[in-house]
């Protein structure tokens, strides 16, 4: 007795030195029990029988930082070894978690896990998407660097990720706000310019008359005033850079058919891309005979017939009219609203050397978000319509030969050719001089990139009067964020403050010039940010390709839906062009995708003024939710969770109160990933996962406790109907084994996994007391059980791996009993199980109604006329279908299944 108390004690007192440090950092776990109200086995070497409160505590206690240390530290990549990278979509650093970010990481986390113990090399990153407009509010609002507040706010996030046992490959880490990543966004778009990719264009921005500063959307409110001065907002025209995505829209577009199935997120793409079956041509415009300074792009559904053009045809809102274009007041005098409008502008196609009318349409706008075409009377009726109305000539180019065919005639070198032929022809010519040809469609615009906005990444331009837009060169990469001190929210960008950094040498000229102040869209920093993973530490050059080739593309990528669209494109994007410069050798960045629905909690609202009440001012007494105060009826709806609608569940609370096995079982547990979970709804799930971590705990307790009983465990002492049972219990195990491991590795239907195990759980709970003394099936299969719940609940796993681990007398020796449980292979299936059955059951069914089953030969089970003949001779034939008519009957070609269908 004064030994095992001596044993206590010390362990206990290793403990509190163990985690001390790690407990001062996690603010969620910080209470540990006292060594005598309950003890594990980890510490003292005695099994605890019951798993209640406190056990739980100190399992979790025990096990949180080993775990944490024990998972896939990667620093050297073994190439021989298969991999599996997945990505859960990095976070913005608001500063807490919410529930959303506790499912999406939750499910990484579980797949991570497994994939290890299948013996993967697994890289599971985590980073911080870590630019934004929140970050220069509060430096607006409260004073605090936009730096600082970012930093003290991933700290914070870090240490509540550790706090749920988040298995993250750390050492991978990136964040998007310091200058060794942000140097790589900015060699990238150095790229796109070299390319002829970015270019500038006057465009719409949202303007605050009153604190003469551009908005961003968000801060618009419903009203269109600004958020903080309360100003109607206006639309200004303002010079901003542009990424041209729509060069790649066909490749993309097609490339989705290569991709494997990503539940509605590749319609989603496709129709945000839209057919690509037109171009556009680059116009140099003219007035009066003199060449203006104006380059124009028209789109044209039909470039093969461009030599037909007679004129192009711009909107009344185009930025022609309303910018600061030379040709305003020549196109604002000539426009008569409601008509077509013939203008004295002419416009110069680059291609072709035509010089043709610029019309101003009668219309408010074009098909999706054109707002500048290309009239072609030989295939637009309608083009045809405005040139003759307007007195404008043209010249027909399509020639429908006898046998149907078109070819095209008049149209210089193209002449001959079919309509196909010279589409190729002419997108190709364009290509190769930059003046447009890439396919795409009329609803995909170009990427609107810039922000006037200091908590950005810096673009690399430099405006010189001599040289004009100059690029940064790669040896002065990264051009770093000054140092701003004061942010009022008002007037122009804050880099504006910033002379000494804005005003700088022409890298060409070596005159006097001045750095660009806008910033770029957040969105460009996570377009390739899982490349940078591959490689995050190398200072020169954004990633290594042999690293990225072994890597890419992820094998699982997982996020929200409203990430579905843009930021998916935006990523495609980059993975191409990267592709095309021979960076990498995969197009497609992501494989598999997993879109995780919303946790929803209601809202309650004042229906007088849609204010949102705290539960705690609601009265749930009722039949109907009323607030307190005035007993006033509320409008309820299930919603995403929100601070600003106070129906958030904090994620620290819930541990406190259930654990993180606990928390983490339910998150995977209450619907399939891509459902919403509406948290009150699923009140049943927790107390449900709760339960069957009781139930497990009490299976090793009955297991340790028999073995311990005194009695050597002796298979040859079971009897026949207990070795039948042990038989059952195999063919539960590997049945188990067989859908689990599917159900992780194709749908991720965590859900119905945990549903299985749970079964298998029952089928352990009702073996007898000499079967789980005698029995090697038993202890297989708990010990397996252990191993697949290990991914998704790792704490309560470990710690009953390690009392069955040192447990006496074991019968099963294929297991590793002498590493944790996390380091277990996945279990497989007996090959004994795999072999065909010498019969089959086959179920049979009478005017689609089942009435049992019938033992056939397994090389006759899909024989038609053989099943129908041995059914009707067995005992169920002879009872259920013997002097009936049968119509027809149908023999299933996928399962054992014969439906007869009979006359009533």
């Amino acid at each position: 007795m004064q030994l095992v108390c001596q044993r206590v004690g010390t362990c206990s007192s290793c403990l509190k030195r163990q985690l001390n440090g790690f407990l001062g950092l996690i603010k969620w776990q910080r209470r540990l029990v006292p060594a005598c109200v309950r003890t594990i086995y980890s510490e003292t070497g005695k099994w605890e029988k019951s798993y209640g409160l406190e056990t739980r505590k100190r399992v979790e206690n025990w096990w949180l930082p080993r775990i944490k240390d024990q998972f896939c530290k990667i620093s050297e990549t073994d190439k021989s070894r298969p991999k599996f990278y997945v990505l859960s979509m990095f976070p913005y650093p608001s500063g807490k978690l919410h529930m959303g970010h506790v499912r999406v990481y939750t499910i990484s986390d579980a797949v991570a896990r497994f994939q290890k113990m299948r013996g993967m090399q697994v890289m599971n990153p985590m980073g911080w998407d870590a630019f934004g407009l929140p970050a220069e509010n509060a430096a607006v609002e409260h004073g605090l660097h936009p730096a600082s507040w970012t930093q003290s706010n991933i700290q914070h996030m870090r240490e509540q990720f550790e706090a749920l046992g988040l298995s993250f490959t750390w050492e991978r880490e990136i964040t998007t706000c310091l200058p060794e990543y942000y140097k790589w966004t900015q060699y990238l778009f150095l790229k796109l310019f070299e390319a002829g990719i970015v270019y500038q264009k006057e465009a719409l921005v949202n303007w605050d008359p009153v604190d003469q500063t551009v908005l961003a959307n968000e801060q618009v409110d419903d009203n269109g005033c600004s958020w903080r001065s309360g100003a109607k907002v206006e639309q200004k025209y303002l010079k901003q850079w542009f990424i041209k995505t729509t060069a790649y829209a066909k490749a993309m577009f097609d490339a989705l058919s290569d991709l494997p199935e990503w539940y509605g997120i590749k319609e989603m793409q496709a129709n945000w891309i839209g057919d690509c079956v037109g171009c556009s041509l680059d116009f140099l415009l003219k007035v009066n005979g003199k060449v203006t300074e104006e380059k124009l792009a028209a789109y044209t559904y039909t470039p093969e017939a461009i030599y037909g053009a007679s004129h192009l045809y711009i909107l009344p809102t185009h930025r022609l009219l309303h910018g600061n274009s030379s040709l305003k007041e020549v196109f604002q005098r000539e426009f008569i609203p409601g008509e077509d409008s013939l203008t004295s502008v002419t416009a110069v196609n680059l291609l072709t050397n035509q010089e043709i009318p610029v019309v101003i349409s009668a219309k408010t706008n074009f098909e999706n978000f054109l707002d500048t075409k290309i009239g072609i009377p030989s295939t637009s009726a309608e083009d045809a319509v405005v040139a003759k109305n307007l007195g404008i000539s043209f010249t027909e180019v399509i020639e429908t030969l006898p046998n149907g065919l078109e070819k095209v005639i008049n149209s210089g070198e193209i002449t001959g050719m079919t309509r196909q032929e010279a589409l190729e022809a002419i997108t190709q010519q364009a290509k190769n001089k930059g003046i447009g040809g890439d396919l795409t469609s009329d609803k995909l615009r170009d990427w609107l990139i810039s922000r006037q906005r200091y908590w950005g990444t810096p673009i690399p331009i430099i405006h010189c009067q001599t040289c004009g837009t100059v690029p940064v060169p790669y040896e002065d990469l990264p051009v770093v964020l000054p140092s701003v001190t004061t942010f009022t929210g008002k007037g122009a960008s804050p880099l504006e403050t910033a002379s000494e950094w804005v005003n700088c040498s022409c890298p060409r000229c070596k005159t006097a010039a001045r750095r660009e102040i806008d910033t770029m869209d957040t969105f460009v920093d996570s377009a390739w940010y899982y490349l940078r993973y591959t490689d995050p530490h190398n200072t020169d050059r954004p990633f290594n390709n042999d690293l990225a080739d072994y890597w890419m593309p992820v094998d699982l990528y997982i996020g929200g839906k409203e990430h579905a669209v843009m930021h998916l494109f935006y990523a495609r994007f980059f993975s191409h062009f990267c592709h095309d410069l021979k960076m990498t050798k995969h197009k497609e960045p992501f494989h598999k995708l997993l879109v995780q629905g919303l946790i929803k909690s209601q809202t309650f609202r004042l229906t007088t003024t849609g204010q949102c009440l705290k539960r705690e001012e609601v009265d749930l007494t009722g039949t109907e939710p009323v607030y307190l105060k005035t007993g006033e009826k509320l409008q309820v709806a299930w919603e995403k969770m929100s601070k600003s609608k106070h129906n958030g569940i904090d994620p620290e609370e819930l541990v406190k109160e259930y654990g993180i096995d606990t928390l983490r079982l339910y998150i995977l547990f209450a619907a399939p990933p891509e459902q919403d979970i509406l948290w009150d709804a699923k009140t049943d799930a927790m107390p449900g996962v709760q339960r069957w971590q009781t139930r497990l705990w009490t299976l090793v307790t009955k297991l340790i406790e028999a073995r311990t009983s005194g009695t050597m465990p002796n298979p040859g002492l079971l009897n026949k109907k207990e070795k039948a049972e042990a038989r059952k219990i195999w063919d539960q195990k590997n049945l188990v084994i067989s859908e689990v491991t599917e159900y992780f590795t194709k749908d991720h239907l965590f859900n119905a996994a945990i549903s299985r195990l749970m079964s298998l759980t029952n089928v352990l709970h009702q073996a007898s007391r000499p079967l789980i003394l005698h029995s090697a099936e038993f202890e297989d299969a708990l010990a397996t059980l252990c191993v697949m719940v290990a991914p998704m609940a790792p704490h309560i796993a470990s710690e009953m791996w390690k009392g069955l681990s040192h447990m006496q007398n074991k019968l099963c020796t294929h297991h590793h009993w002498d590493v944790d449980v996390l380091h277990q292979s996945w279990p497989k299936v007996d090959p004994e199980y795999l072999q065909p059955s010498d019969v089959v059951e086959m179920s049979v069914l009478i005017n689609n109604k089942a009435c049992g089953k019938v033992l056939v030969p397994q090389q006759a089970a899909r024989n038609f006329e053989e099943v129908h003949e041995l059914v009707l001779q067995s005992e169920l034939g002879v009872k259920h279908l013997q002097g009936r008519t049968i119509k027809k009957a149908f023999l299933s070609p996928r399962t054992a299944l014969i439906n007869f269908l009979v006359q009533e």
